[in-house]
């Protein structure tokens, strides 16, 4: 097949790219990225010379450049996983979350629905136009419960917003036009090649510079943590796999509160880093609570059942295995790091709004 991926340089997208292409090695994958800020092809480095892949440096707003490149491409299938995606940002600069989530998933829609529609009726039944989301969507939880892919949603920060415009958008396509669409809204994930403005590389690397560990409030929000090969494998199931009009919400079955998270990153760093920085005792004495995020949703939690059910996925990493898997990658992988904080971003508090 022929598989289109927008924000294949990101971090999710990269890892649905190495994914295809190292284990499905008979697809021809088509990266349409941006490269923004987050976006970094030495996230491709492991698939360069594959005959399979191409890479456009290209914007999804644009939707006549789309057009152009599906009319080349002829994608089986097209995987939506750009947009601008931090929290912190959006609260900072809500624009660009509202012109690339929303402005720029309207564009791509469009361009999907004139290619498709010049389809023979065979390709078109074929098609598939598959929007990634997050569980942001549905808003907070509270102490107990699960979203479900019926929970009605409730975005409370502008990036959640600006992706449940977008997830409206993807069904309104489908509902009025035809379009064979999927969607999947996804629980936290962590991995190799994490942008550093993240919670756990940003504690990693703060940690490994001995500066201050920033945690919101008190630390006790909760996620679900989902380790990103677990998630691509998931993306690609549903893509190829899954029933057009169907949503599936993918978790990693990994609730904990980012305290506990933050704790166990110093823990693995005491065991594989003991030489600290000059001055540093123990990395948890690196901890320091900050004034909390406004409008910090509490509670995350995924019931990833029905994937389990209708497509046969369940993640493989626990928390504990992926955690030091990516500790230890950050760890390797110093270099790569430093690439990527090019100096728009240095590890700064960010969302302070």
């Amino acid at each position: 097949m022929n598989i289109l991926v927008t924000g294949g340089a990101g971090f999710i997208g990269s890892a649905v790219i190495r994914y295809i292409l190292t284990q499905h090695t008979d697809h021809n994958v088509l990266n349409v990225d941006k490269l923004t800020y987050a976006g970094n092809l030495d996230s491709l480095v492991e698939i360069d010379g594959y005959a399979g892949y191409q890479f456009e440096q290209a914007d999804i707003c644009d939707t006549g450049r789309m057009i152009e490149l599906m009319n080349t491409f002829k994608p089986d299938i097209v995987m939506h996983l750009a947009a601008e995606s931090h929290v912190d940002r959006s609260i900072d600069g809500p624009g660009e979350f509202i012109q690339t989530n929303i402005v720029g998933t309207f564009s791509l829609l469009n361009a999907a629905l004139q290619y498709w529609k010049e389809l023979s009726e065979e390709a078109q039944a074929a098609f598939r136009f598959h929007h990634i989301s997050t569980d942001e969507v549905y808003g907070t939880l509270g102490a107990t419960g699960l979203f479900t892919e019926e929970t009605p949603y409730a975005p409370n920060s502008p990036y959640s917003a600006s992706k449940a415009s977008s997830d409206h958008l993807v069904r309104a396509w489908r509902e009025t036009y035809g379009l064979p669409t999927l969607m999947t809204n996804c629980s936290n994930n962590y991995g190799p090649y994490h942008f550093p403005e993240k919670l756990i590389p940003l504690i990693i690397l703060n940690a490994l510079a001995g500066k201050p560990l920033p945690v919101y409030g008190k630390g006790d929000q909760v996620r679900d943590w989902l380790y990103v090969e677990d998630h691509a494998r998931a993306l690609y199931r549903v893509a190829t796999e899954g029933e057009p009009g169907e949503t599936y919400n993918i978790g990693g079955h990994n609730e904990r509160q980012n305290i506990e998270v933050v704790h166990t990153i110093c823990d693995i760093l005491e065991e594989l880093v003991p030489d600290k920085p000059e001055g540093v005792v123990a990395y948890r004495d690196l901890i320091e609570h900050v004034t909390d995020r406004p409008g910090h949703d509490q509670r995350y939690a995924i019931d990833a059942a029905k994937i389990q059910r209708e497509l046969g996925w369940t993640p493989e990493e626990t928390f504990e295995s992926g955690i030091r898997k990516t500790v230890k990658w950050y760890l390797e992988n110093q270099d790569w790091c430093q690439r990527v904080m090019d100096g728009s971003y240095r590890l700064e508090r960010l969302g302070i709004g």
